[in-house]
């Protein structure tokens, strides 16, 4: 798997998606990490659409399906032609939403961890998004590294920021090569989040000391990067990370948390069985 730009596939190397704003605040930050969750989940053919659109069919099933219960629940007299097709219709609707059901809880769980986590926690470094069977059998696995001193937001509306920084990571991850691979079935999408032991998430998130990752799948590693108001320390200031993307562990007693919640893909068929 490419790793930099220009580069080889080294561990150390990194991507750098720069951005034009002096600081990252919580919300723009969650914005970016949810879109690339729903990235990896269409480019690896987890999913049979894009999240927007699954999350906007999901909500117009059930819609459908209550006015189908009300409509059907009335007492005024139909023919049974009628009342039949909207029987056979509600069947159908009912298990529409019971394909995507479990899929859009998951979603619903980590989005509100996740959103739980950055309204609490004043700095995020670096989140893995893996997905295989687990994070210790990982079938591809990125690194996304943000900048120190991320500013607590309780406003999780959606920024140009967050757009534009979303828009550069998949754009990256493309090039990359990210989904390029054949499809190798319904797996899970696990996330994990670097930060100082001391630290109290959320309890959706816990810790794993001895969790070390597998050194035989280099992650693609994305690292978001700010202005500065002194341009001649950008790449002192946003470079200073080591190999990990992060200050030397060891003096910050950083380990990894997993997130309980997790992602399953859904099988579908990409084409037409043949005859």
């Amino acid at each position: 798997m490419p790793m930099e730009e220009g580069g080889g596939s080294s561990e150390t190397e990194f991507v750098n998606i720069d951005t034009a704003s002096y600081s990252l605040d919580s919300s723009a930050i969650f914005h970016v990490v949810t879109d690339i969750i729903a990235f990896i989940l269409f480019m690896h053919q987890q999913i049979p659409s894009v999240l927007q659109d699954i999350t906007q069919e999901f909500d117009e099933l059930r819609a459908e399906f209550k006015e189908l219960e009300v409509e059907l629940a009335k007492n005024e007299v139909k023919a049974i032609s009628t009342r039949r097709k909207q029987a056979t219709r509600k069947r159908e609707v009912k298990m529409g939403i019971r394909r995507f059901e479990k899929l859009m809880a998951c979603v619903s769980n980590l989005k509100s961890a996740l959103q739980l986590m950055f309204a609490e926690v004043p700095t995020v470094e670096t989140i893995s998004l893996v997905l295989g069977p687990s994070p210790l059998r990982p079938l591809h696995v990125y690194e996304l590294s943000f900048p120190q001193g991320s500013v607590v937001s309780g406003d999780f509306s959606r920024s140009k920021t967050a757009d534009n920084l979303s828009r550069k990571a998949i754009r990256t991850m493309i090039s990359s090569g990210a989904g390029a691979d054949s499809y190798a079935g319904p797996t899970k999408l696990f996330l994990l989040v670097k930060a100082p032991s001391h630290l109290n998430l959320p309890l959706h998130f816990l810790p794993k000391r001895e969790f070390r990752q597998n050194r035989k799948r280099v992650p693609l590693r994305l690292r978001f990067r700010c202005r500065t108001r002194d341009p001649q320390m950008n790449a002192q200031l946003n470079d200073c990370a080591n190999s990990d993307g992060l200050i030397d562990s060891a003096s910050n007693d950083l380990i990894w948390f997993q997130c309980r919640h997790t992602i399953k893909g859904i099988a579908f068929r990409t084409s037409p069985p043949e005859d």
